[in-house]
């Protein structure tokens, strides 16, 4: 009872009217102009909630304990256009963690959390305006593949730093300066790529030649333990043999 008089007074002071299907029990939701926002805000939350309202336009998850974007998070959420995940906990985001939102999504804050990466395509086709910054990044090839894709957002963008990176010099900058000074951090995935495949080309040819080479010592001794069995003989009784033999001997040695 008190719960419903908290959301009726709610609604008369922001001038909305408290919507007629159920909201989530740790969430306050209200109408405004046939618009729908639910306010999950300092709710405590460690996950996001399931059975949000079809028809939510705006979506606050901020200051809660939410750790995971799972995959189709948000799937149903049809008419969602702006998303507030800033100051969690949320640690890895799904590949298709905004699926079904890609079109209607223009504004997606997940600053202040602990990603350090995401999948490739995780923010695919996303068009909105996105705030990625206070995050452990770790400045590597696939994080820079995602962020030319992104729309980031102009106010934040130098805030998305290096945490740590594939090259050490880098930590504790800005991603966008280094990208915008020409690093390429897909360069130096592929350097150490070529590096590990020369040294495993090198290791097998080692072996090949040890082979080769103990193949070869190998047959001579027993070609040489031959020809002196050979020589031992009565040349009278084998020569025929022993010259053939000899010319195996020869061409082995």
């Amino acid at each position: 009872m008190m719960q419903h008089l908290l959301s009726l007074l709610w609604s008369l002071f922001f001038g909305m009217s408290v919507p007629a299907w159920a909201c989530p029990v740790s969430c306050h939701c209200v109408e405004r102009k046939g618009l729908t926002v639910v306010q999950c805000t300092s709710r405590n939350l460690d996950k996001i909630p399931s059975e949000l309202p079809k028809d939510t336009v705006v979506l606050l998850l901020s200051s809660n304990q939410i750790t995971h974007i799972p995959n189709h998070a948000f799937r149903e959420l049809h008419y969602l256009q702006e998303l507030d995940l800033s100051n969690n906990a949320i640690e890895t985001v799904d590949a298709g963690a905004f699926q079904g939102v890609v079109d209607s999504l223009l504004m997606l804050d997940l600053s202040n959390n602990h990603i350090q990466a995401v999948p490739k395509d995780a923010f695919a086709q996303l068009r909105a305006k996105i705030s990625l910054s206070n995050n452990p990044w770790h400045c590597e090839c696939t994080l820079q593949e995602v962020l030319r894709e992104l729309r980031l957002d102009p106010d934040t963008v130098n805030d998305v730093m290096c945490h740590s990176a594939v090259q050490d010099q880098y930590a504790g900058k800005a991603v966008i300066q280094v990208l915008d000074s020409g690093i390429n951090f897909c360069n130096f995935h592929h350097k150490t790529t070529d590096v590990a495949m020369f040294v495993t080309m090198f290791g097998w040819f080692t072996m090949v030649i040890a082979y080769v080479i103990y193949y070869v010592r190998h047959n001579q001794d027993d070609a040489r333990r031959h020809l002196e069995y050979l020589m031992s003989l009565p040349s009278s009784t084998h020569t025929s043999q022993t010259s053939k033999d000899l010319d195996t001997i020869s061409t082995v040695l």
